[in-house]
């Protein structure tokens, strides 16, 4: 129940400088560097507003917003417009005016929201919810709405980013699956990246290098490079029977009785998307270009038509060795904290895996 401000001293350590205590649990927090305010949103779906000091030792209480009813789950600030906008467990996403403290608007999800971006320049919203669907929202002054609504993932969407110069937003969900999709293309393009074996928690977007970091709960760190030619996974195929030998999948009774032959368990190549048999999709691969960093079911002709140099990995994978439920990427120096369930705080160099100072104007360390 207690937000601190930690400095770095001379010595090179971290010590906390100011903290507040709270009077609730803190669930999400946004941080504006330019005015210095924070914001806290807290298990009681309050959002509390802090200015820091010039000199970092002073931290006041602004207000307290009346945001939601339940934990918030995720905070976006916007200086332009001096609203807060927050998500929460109330299955709403509300936006509130930070000079009156008033609240402008809310609307309401069937699941509850678990993660929120936001575009400062159109005022559109992306909201996640526990579903496992994502909706685009334009906020207004005291309405919004909904553009439209983004369903991929098989599991609740536990982490979202959002960037404002290609237009493309990533999704992370408890599928172990990371999803892009293509927003300023207009053109429904969709990319499926899985590499992860748990719950992806957090993202973030290098613009710069184009290489997409992601963390999971089992502390699986992955940099993929989005730099290159990918193709979209094929929709999965719908048919009564194999599309390879023909033979009837078990639901299909009038084949299997004409046939005189017990029916089959359906499965789909995840290269070309066909249903099949277990017979016709014996082999397995990794296809990097499509996203699938480890083997998965292809039918077994699209499994002779991948050549080795398609088997080539397009991400790095690296061990947090802590259940990670947090990270944040400082992109101008090549640094990520991540924090987890353990209770610690890590610091890492990121330099040598998402690229050196020259290309990428890191500092060095």
């Amino acid at each position: 129940r207690t937000i601190r401000v930690w400095l770095k001293r001379d010595s090179g350590q971290y010590w906390p400088s100011i903290y507040h205590t709270m009077a609730s649990p803190c669930s999400a927090m946004a941080y504006h560097h330019d005015s210095r305010r924070i914001f806290v949103g807290q298990d009681n779906g309050a959002v509390m507003e802090f200015h820091i000091s010039e000199d970092f030792n002073k931290m006041n209480f602004i207000k307290t917003y009346p945001a939601h009813q339940n934990r918030v789950s995720g905070i976006i600030f916007s200086l332009a417009a001096e609203w807060v906008v927050s998500t929460g467990h109330d299955k709403c996403v509300s936006w509130m005016c930070t000079r009156s403290g008033n609240m402008l608007g809310r609307h309401f999800f069937t699941s509850w929201a678990s993660c929120l971006q936001y575009d400062f320049d159109t005022q559109y919203a992306f909201v996640g919810d526990y579903s496992g669907q994502i909706t685009l929202l334009k906020l207004e002054q005291n309405t919004c709405s909904v553009i439209t609504t983004l369903k991929g993932h098989e599991g609740s969407v536990a982490c979202l980013w959002w960037d404002p110069i290609q237009r493309l937003l990533f999704s992370g969900a408890s599928d172990n699956s990371i999803i892009m999709w293509d927003i300023g293309g207009r053109k429904g393009r969709t990319l499926l990246l899985q590499g992860h074996h748990d719950r992806v928690q957090s993202l973030c977007y290098l613009q710069l290098t184009r290489q997409l970091v992601s963390c999971s709960s089992d502390g699986g760190i992955a940099v993929w490079n989005m730099d290159v030619s990918r193709e979209e996974a094929p929709q999965w195929l719908e048919s009564d029977s194999c599309q390879k030998c023909e033979q009837p999948f078990f639901w299909n009774l009038k084949q299997m009785w004409d046939t005189k032959t017990l029916g089959l368990r359906q499965h789909h190549c995840r290269k070309c998307g066909q249903a099949v048999c277990g017979k016709c999709s014996s082999k397995r691969s990794s296809y990097p270009v499509m996203g699938f960093e480890f083997q998965v079911r292809v039918c077994d002709s699209c499994y002779d038509s991948i050549k080795d140099e398609d088997r080539t990995s397009l991400a790095t994978f690296h061990e947090g060795k802590h259940n990670i439920s947090h990270m944040s990427m400082d992109v101008a120096r090549g640094l990520m904290v991540t924090c987890g369930t353990d209770r610690v705080v890590k610091i890492w160099d990121m330099t040598p895996v998402v690229g050196c100072s020259l290309a990428t104007g890191f500092s060095p360390h």
